[in-house]
């Protein structure tokens, strides 16, 4: 099966080696998003909240790009550098995602790159 790479101009771009999201199949690999705004590609702020829009924001672009949207994610990973945010996470991305939503970890981690409070990763399946 042959993959394709997945770009957008309304997501930041890749800071290393490794693509905003890989296509196999019908399935999308997303890789890990952080609160980067596209055109600055600085963070957008140091408030959580903000950051926590800006990856969904950053997270719906890659989706649309793929021809799919946030709805069509499967499994997301969420990365925070503190827990205690864990309840303001659900109530954003109650406003990205309708049920069925999908499986989801949610990880503390003690650093994000950039100095980010919050990343997300996610596999998408695509409708045939």
């Amino acid at each position: 099966m042959s993959k394709s790479v997945i770009h957008t101009d309304r997501a930041p771009k890749a800071i290393g080696t490794y693509s905003q999201a890989v296509k196999s199949g019908t399935t999308v690999y997303l890789s890990g998003q952080i609160p980067l705004v596209p055109e600055t590609m600085e963070m957008v702020s140091d408030d959580f909240e903000a950051q926590a829009r800006q990856v969904f924001e950053n997270v719906k672009a890659v989706c649309e790009a793929a021809g799919g949207s946030t709805n069509d994610l499967t499994k997301v990973n969420i990365f925070l550098t503190d827990l205690s945010n864990f309840a303001k996470v659900n109530e954003i991305m109650s406003q990205y995602f309708k049920q069925p939503y999908p499986a989801r970890a949610a990880i503390g981690v003690k650093e994000l790159p950039k100095g980010s409070q919050i990343e997300i990763d996610g596999i998408m399946e695509l409708p045939e």
